[in-house]
């Protein structure tokens, strides 16, 4: 209950007066301050998103939610109202920039996340078929698919024998992921493969890929996914680093599983979860940067 009053009491009406306070003594206003004080990294672009999101101005309330070829006009706006001199501090429009799209650019890729995510998986569209195929070609190129509807789905962890039902959750953001990997670490994607069809500690792949294809959305859609894509992409993030992101979950997990070793696949939603608090864990730490490094040993 302190908390809740002191937050209020420090947003409503201390914030303003400290800012005031620092502007006289510095010459420079919050985002000018922050600019200047933090690394282009997260630090600086959370705190420059929580300077905007609270300010007074709409202005700055607006800048948040900009489409990205109007963060520039935004940004230019900004030095006007805050009555910046760009000649002495010449490096505030470029940083300001960045950190812009960063947040511009999250919001953005959610909505682009999302609407994937509710595109259903239509057998009668041939690009979605293609998809399915392709991602059986990447992980069994070996191995030919006798029919498009067989037990052999089984073989890379599908439930049944037409994988279309095991969709429904992520729709086509499940399977983009899948094929992501699978295109771009290929060997790394068939090495999760067969460590999932090992016979004591084997999981269905598919499934829980989709399963980690949930649990990126969900960090994304709760804001947690901020501090790494702050860090990783110096302006907007795009899907190809939301698949990315999918990625070290899904090689990570894996080797989450192995070194766990569960009595069996009946303790995954578990282990899911421990799962899911170690990368929440992650997260926390403002220099975060969930990268996918393949472990040529393995």
């Amino acid at each position: 209950m302190l908390g809740c009053i002191f937050q209020y009491f420090y947003t409503s009406f201390l914030r303003f007066w400290l800012k005031w306070l620092l502007r006289q003594l510095t010459g420079k206003c919050e985002l000018q301050r922050i600019c200047a004080g933090y690394k282009a990294a997260a630090g600086r672009t959370a705190r420059a998103e929580y300077s905007l999101e609270s300010s007074k101005s709409k202005l700055l309330r607006a800048s948040v939610t900009a489409e990205e070829d109007a963060v520039e006009d935004y940004v230019e706006k900004i030095i006007k109202e805050k009555n910046v001199k760009e000649q002495k501090d010449p490096t505030f429009k470029k940083n300001l920039s960045i950190c812009l799209l960063q947040i511009t650019g999250y919001k953005n890729l959610y909505q682009c996340v999302e609407e994937l995510r509710k595109e259903v998986f239509d057998c009668e569209k041939e690009e979605h078929e293609n998809m399915l195929l392709k991602l059986w070609d990447l992980l069994m190129p070996s191995t030919k698919l006798e029919s498009r509807v067989t037990k052999q789905w089984g073989d890379i962890g599908f439930q049944g024998d037409d994988p279309k039902t095991d969709f429904r959750g992520m729709g086509m953001l499940g399977l983009t992921n899948l094929v992501f990997f699978s295109e771009n670490y290929t060997e790394a994607s068939r090495q999760v493969l067969s460590h999932a069809n090992h016979p004591k500690l084997g999981y269905s792949y598919a499934i829980v890929g989709i399963n980690l294809t949930e649990m990126a959305y969900s960090l994304l859609k709760s804001g947690a996914l901020k501090p790494h894509f702050y860090n990783c992409v110096e302006g907007r993030p795009q899907m190809k680093h939301f698949h990315q992101l999918y990625c070290y979950l899904a090689y990570e997990f894996n080797k989450f599983w192995i070194q766990e070793e569960p009595e069996s696949i009946m303790e995954f939603n578990l282990y899911r979860e421990k799962f899911h608090e170690k990368v929440k864990r992650l997260l926390l730490d403002p220099d975060v940067t969930l990268i996918l490094k393949v472990d040529s040993t393995n």
